[in-house]
Order: C-alpha cells, then structure tokens, then sequence
C-alpha cells in the first residue's frame, strides 16, 4: 500500500469565494476548487461575509469571523468537507 507524505505542506495564498465554489490559490502553484456546499456556514454567508477571511499561521488555514468557519489546508487537500455538510 502506498501513502502520500508532503515534505512541505502547500499552503493558502489567495481565497475567493463564490455562490458556487471555495477556490484557494496554494503556495506550490495549485489552485484548490471543491462546491461551496461542503461549508454550510459559507454556503448561507452573504458575499461581503465570505470575502472577510484571515489566513491562519503561515497559510495553513482560512477563518472566517462573521460565520465562525475554520478550513484547513490539508483538509481541502484530502477532499474533506465540513462535518456540518450532509449529502442527499
């Protein structure tokens, strides 16, 4: 079995936000996409909401104060969405 070890974790340097999509521009030339969807809390935030985020540590993170929402890096890397996201 084969596993995946980053010798440097990628991480955030630009965040945009959509009605669609969370997309995250990452340090080694990477841009993340995953649907809005999987962030409930950002899902149902207005724009300017959404567009108020601080990068945590040196980018391994985005907060959002307005809809207490924290996303890490390595968890939009391994595709997990927000515990609070339900499928149909």
């Amino acid at each position: 079995m084969n596993s995946l070890v980053l010798k440097v974790a990628p991480c955030a340097m630009a965040v945009v936000c959509s009605d669609d999509e969370l997309r995250v521009a990452l340090t080694d030339g990477r841009w993340l996409s995953v649907p809005i969807v999987w962030f409930p809390r950002l899902a149902h935030a207005s724009s300017s909401e959404r567009a108020n985020f601080e990068l945590l540590g040196d980018g391994q993170g985005i907060h959002w104060p307005d809809v207490d929402e924290d996303i890490s890096i390595m968890g939009l890397i391994a595709g997990q969405p927000s515990v609070e996201f339900k499928t149909a």
